[in-house]
């Protein structure tokens, strides 16, 4: 858990009276409100302007000074900003809307007038926009520089790891680290080691999956092996840890900026002495961390070298941190009959782009719903186009959103998403009896239409589509700011862009996992029949397995070519599933060595265009995630490693 760090703390808010300027910022009068900023405590976190006229967030410690927002590792352009003028402005008006000279602009979620607003830079190093609720005196976040608390620098201090947890994000202490401070996580962690370099003194590598340390790079090298990355960092005495990823090697000369993420390939590779105990503590909860995942070994010795595999990737990397999300959301009015949706405890992270759509303005937009997209158990999709053009998803969703509660509970899961393989959602409607939502559309429709007879896809296409569909669902599980279960995993819940990326859409079955993440949760809700996982007819708890069990049924789809959901064969004794079939024959043929086993498994209109490696693993994997005993399937993240790993391979071999 993090501790205060006696912060530099920023407060804007909107008045009347003569503006004040905060260190580095600079502010202008957007009459006839004026923005004021406060500067009420000092710390090692600031929001001001940079040289180059660029609004930054930067963490200055007593150990290293670095930015952190906007994406250091991406240019200026890149993110949005320039740095092409002359002047350091911003102005926050009284709608609720920041602008400011390098181009910044966000907005409260609530925009409208008669809003007490204030801008703060948090102790925990983001930065924050609060509105005042009228109804419940409470204020509640409304706009938010970063959505991953990790990305914030400095947080867990020298050495310190950031994790993702069901509750909120924690900070660990790598293997053969221990925490400097209990009572303060901005100390970090301090080796168990002497870290002094001798020639007589024998290293191991030790891996942390999914993990790296920002910036402090020593030697970027390009197109090199691991085992010549390692034998790099072997050799210079500065070099404390090494990260390889796909040819590209970084030999790091200080351990700050530590986080974990299910994104992250590869990992980190610790220089640790071959004689330092890295055993996990046996009570890791009185230094208050969370134990990362450590996965591989690498040692070596003065005679040779050897690579041995010391642990297994046992659990799910944690979830970004639980903002109590859902009480923003009741700052919204009900328009047709001037009261407000009831509010919860807690705080609400929305998004800048995320707004409230007027039923008349999406009736135009839809041209009086004239263009149906597609059609579910959850409701309807139409085709509309806005006021500026663009084109939009407009779902008028079923009598079962009638409901405040359940509509809301909906809005409020939507909105926390934010991965390229999700469906983005734009905002909504609530008016009278009208529940509708809005998201982008997405141009190829859903992956039924393109996987089946008599469409085809090519190899290439299905492998994207397959590690794509396997990266949303990860990100669900693990890295959302809540776990969601999606509950309806199925080719036409999956959209195709342009490029054929994958999109998951239609959320109207999803389920918060409450308060343990993957651990088991109770629901009377149902998927769709072929993709359900056998625990919902056998009435048991709800994991986030269900989910894995219908990306399995998708996969193999995928593969096949075929629906293999709602097929029923008949052989010489009884019926029998064709799902059940086709795993039962699969196992068979690996079993038995046959040669051709992979080409019997995969759709025939390939005529031999795939990748034999690439074919192999995925349906090894499809057929581990349609285990009828849920603890024998894999998790959706260990799902992207086993994918990424062969992606490299060449997408087509005759």
């Amino acid at each position: 858990m993090f501790k205060r760090l006696t912060p530099q703390c920023f407060k804007a808010y909107a008045s009347h009276s003569t503006t004040k300027n905060a260190s580095h910022s600079t502010t202008k009068n957007a009459s006839p409100i004026r923005l004021a900023f406060e500067n009420i405590g000092t710390g090692y976190y600031s929001f001001y302007f940079d040289n180059d006229n660029v609004l930054r967030l930067i963490y200055d410690g007593p150990d290293m000074t670095s930015v952190y927002w906007p994406n250091p590792s991406r240019r200026v352009l890149d993110n949005g900003r320039t740095n092409y003028n002359t002047s350091r402005i911003a102005s926050f008006e009284e709608m609720g809307s920041f602008f400011s000279s390098d181009d910044l602009k966000f907005s409260a979620f609530d925009m409208g007038v008669r809003v007490k607003r204030r801008l703060m830079m948090d102790y925990d190093g983001n930065l924050r926009l609060y509105s005042l609720s009228g109804s419940t005196e409470s204020w509640v976040i409304t706009w938010q520089a970063l959505t991953q608390q990790c990305k914030v620098h400095g947080i867990c201090g020298r050495n310190g790891i950031c994790v993702y947890t069901s509750e909120r994000p924690k900070c660990s202490c790598p293997p053969g680290y221990e925490v400097a401070d209990t009572t303060n996580w901005h100390k970090g962690c301090k080796p168990k080691f002497d870290p002094t370099c001798s020639q007589s003194q024998q290293w191991k590598f030790m891996q942390i999956q999914h993990a790296d340390f920002y910036g402090f790079d020593l030697i970027y090298y390009e197109s090199i092996s691991i085992l010549r990355c390692r034998k790099q960092c072997l050799e210079d005495c500065r070099c404390e840890a090494f990260s390889y990823r796909v040819g590209s090697c970084y030999t790091k000369g200080a351990l700050f900026n530590g986080y974990v993420s299910p994104n992250i390939r590869g990992g980190i590779y610790l220089r640790l002495p071959q004689s330092v105990d890295t055993s996990p503590p046996t009570n890791p909860n009185v230094f208050n961390t969370c134990r990362i995942n450590v996965s591989t070994t690498y040692t070596s010795t003065s005679k040779r070298e050897r690579w041995i595999y010391l642990y297994s990737f046992a659990s799910a990397v944690g979830a970004v941190e639980f903002l109590f999300i859902l009480s923003g959301w009741w700052l919204l009015f009900r328009r047709s009959h001037g009261v407000a949706p009831p509010l919860k405890d807690g705080y609400a992270l929305l998004s800048s782009q995320f707004r409230m759509y007027r039923y008349a303005e999406l009736k135009k937009a839809t041209k009086n719903f004239k263009e149906e997209l597609g059609r579910g158990a959850s409701g309807v999709v139409y085709k509309g186009v806005q006021a500026d053009e663009r084109v939009v998803a407009v779902k008028k969703l079923a009598d079962i959103y009638k409901g405040e509660e359940v509509f809301w509970a909906e809005v409020s899961t939507i909105v926390k998403f934010n991965h390229m393989n999700l469906v983005r959602t734009w905002g909504f409607c609530s008016e009278d009896k009208h529940r509708l939502l809005i998201s982008e559309y997405v141009e190829n429709g859903s992956l039924d239409k393109h996987l089946f007879p008599p469409n085809f896809l090519g190899w290439k296409e299905r492998f994207k589509i397959a590690l794509g569909i396997a990266k949303g669902l990860a990100y669900l599980h693990h890295e959302c700011l809540e776990w969601v279960i999606h509950c309806d995993v199925k080719p036409e819940n999956i959209l195709l862009d342009s490029k054929f990326e994958p999109k998951i859409a239609d959320f109207g079955l999803a389920k918060l996992s409450q308060g343990g993440g993957l651990n088991s949760v109770s629901s009377h809700i149902r998927g769709t029949k072929g993709y359900m996982a056998p625990e919902w007819a056998l009435n048991l708890s709800i994991t986030a397995k269900v989910d894995v069990f219908s990306y399995g049924v998708v996969l193999l789809e995928i593969l096949k070519g075929i629906r293999l959901s709602n097929r029923v064969v008949e052989n010489s004794e009884e019926e029998e599933a064709e799902l059940k079939r086709f795993v039962k024959v699969a196992k068979r043929k690996i079993q038995c060595g046959e040669d051709q086993w992979i080409e019997d498994m995969l759709d025939p209109r390939l005529e031999g265009q795939f990748s034999r490696n690439q074919a192999a693993k995925m349906v090894e994997i499809g057929i581990s995630c349609v285990e009828e005993d849920r603890n024998k399937r894999p998790t959706m993240v260990s799902v992207v490693q086993m994918l990424l790993e062969c992606e490299e391979e060449p997408n087509i071999q005759q």
